[in-house]
């Protein structure tokens, strides 16, 4: 029986830890691993509109765009044109597999650098692209770096935070993918005015956050429970001292990583095969959940396509860009906003405010496109442009506050820890899977269904939403290691603890 679910079995405990300067330090390291996936996000959308770029490798898109009659909706209809985007993803949802099990072996901290290496080699590939392959490969080394890191870096932040403010740590790591893609849109705004090369400015400028993360992990010590794990007991008691502050009492709170990691011990093989079981159900719903219902609010795409999106209702380059980078600032205003109020106010009020607010604004841009359409004018008028703007602003302050931060702190903070790496591996791979088949198709669905896509996209926020309220337990608060006791409590849920209970006495008495 797991400890999580031992923990069930007595009241959560309080280890007092405060907010040190050296755990603020250590987690900052950790959180900054978003910065690479922040940049890429930023940057492609915008480099898929650059006429420089289109010109080097997609000259038919561009003479699309030139023509004089064209469905405004279908001019980015190119799938060699989503495959550099989506190709990131693929790869990301395999080395996030393959980081799970080389985790026992190098820790997270390992694996952050190797995440960062690889990121680094793909952003000089694709500055130095001259064909589409190249650009592909380009694309899958990074997609490689930002599986091992998204693997990694938000269960780092998670085991190395303090439980009281564990939600405002982890959420640190989307607060440094925001300033990733704000980041990108600024550049691209700039670059987009360079003839010829501006592109490989904005894809090669991806190698600085990639040597931030290289850098960093170096002056870091990996997590107490991936040291008691990896046979290291000694290092981890001294970092969990250190992170904690040198008067802090860490005694109960290191007991704890050692009884956690000696029942991982005991169930050393098949993390995957166990998550599965009966034992770990609660665990495996709510770890597939989040990841499948976060890829349908519809602002994954929005995000990487939203340069494309105001091109497409009628927004110049610049401009569209410019929307962009002022999209990007209103994400990182909510991520602050709700990396302060998560610990206080807990993370199922967050993701139901959130997706009520995605789910008005996307009924809102189908109901515009579709009266546009209906009107069978080319371009949208300057009225219906701006209005699909400032909603897609008001989606993304609703994303931000609530899926873009809890995707990554929900899924880092349920699991056990004889689970905790292939549970996040899962979650993380599985939100690189649907990336990858919404990117792939968007621009496709886009051309042919118009506005009904967002239609798509309501019904399933209209889904998630219900879950959350019947089905997700909070979580703030609660020790990592005690998380245990939110399902023994939960009305759903404490069905399964009960008769895993059941079932090891039944064991023991015989």
């Amino acid at each position: 029986m797991s400890r999580g679910l031992l923990a069930a079995e007595s009241n959560v405990p309080n280890y007092r830890e405060g907010i040190t300067f050296s755990v603020m330090m250590t987690c900052l390291m950790a959180a900054s691993c978003g910065l690479i996936f922040g940049y890429d996000s930023g940057v492609s959308g915008g480099v898929t509109q650059m006429e420089s770029f289109l010109s080097e490798f997609f000259p038919e898109v561009l003479s699309e765009m030139k023509k004089e009659k064209h469905d405004v909706y279908c001019k980015y209809d190119n799938q060699w044109l989503t495959a550099f985007t989506s190709s990131l993803y693929i790869a990301g949802m395999l080395s996030s597999l393959l980081a799970s099990h080389m985790t026992r072996m190098v820790g997270r901290q390992g694996i952050m650098l190797i995440g960062g290496a690889l990121f680094l080699a793909g952003s000089i590939v694709n500055a130095a692209a001259v064909s589409i392959a190249m650009l592909i490969i380009g694309r899958m080394l990074l997609g490689f770096g930002l599986g091992f890191t998204s693997q990694a870096a938000p269960v780092y932040l998670s085991e190395s935070a303090p439980a009281r403010w564990r939600g405002a740590f982890t959420s640190a790591y989307n607060a440094f993918i925001v300033i990733g893609i704000l980041f990108a849109t600024v550049t691209n705004y700039f670059t987009d005015r360079i003839p010829v090369w501006g592109w490989r400015v904005s894809l090669g400028l991806a190698a600085i956050p990639s040597v931030v993360i290289v850098a960093g992990a170096f002056f870091v010590s990996d997590t107490p429970s991936s040291l008691v794990l990896r046979g290291y007991p000694h290092r981890a008691r001294a970092t969990l001292q250190h992170i904690r502050g040198p008067h802090a009492d860490v005694d109960a709170e290191f007991k704890d990583i050692v009884l956690a990691a000696d029942q991982a011990h005991k169930n050393d093989k098949g993390a995957f095969k166990r998550l599965f079981s009966k034992q770990y159900r609660q665990y495996l719903v709510i770890g597939v959940a989040i990841p499948v219902f976060y890829g349908f609010t519809g602002m994954v795409v929005i995000a990487m396509f939203s340069p494309l999106l105001f091109r497409t209702v009628g927004f110049s380059s610049q401009n569209a860009i410019l929307g962009s980078v002022i999209n990007s600032a209103i994400n990182l205003v909510a991520t602050l906003l709700s990396s302060f109020v998560m610990d206080r106010i807990g993370r199922k009020f967050l993701f139901i405010f959130g997706g009520l607010g995605m789910m008005i604004c996307e009924v809102a841009i189908s109901w515009i496109m579709a009266d546009h359409l209906g009107k069978q004018e080319g371009i949208m008028p300057g009225n219906y442009a701006t209005s699909v703007l400032v909603l897609i602003w008001m989606c993304t302050f609703s994303f931000g506050l609530s899926w873009a931060p809890l995707r990554y702190v929900v899924p880092s903070e349920i699991y056990p820890v004889e689970v905790r790496s292939a549970g996040q591996a899962m979650s993380i791979s599985i939100t690189f899977c649907i990336s990858f088949l919404e990117l792939q198709v968007f621009i496709a669905l886009l051309c042919t269904m118009k506005y009904v896509v967002f239609l798509l996209f309501v019904i399933c926020l209209l889904a998630m939403t219900i879950f959350v309220v019947m089905f997700l337990p909070e979580t703030k608060g609660v020790p990592i290691e005690s998380m245990g006791s939110v399902w023994a409590q939960h009305w759903f849920w404490r069905r399964f603890t009960m008769n895993v209970k059941q079932e090891s006495q039944t064991l023991l008495v015989k």
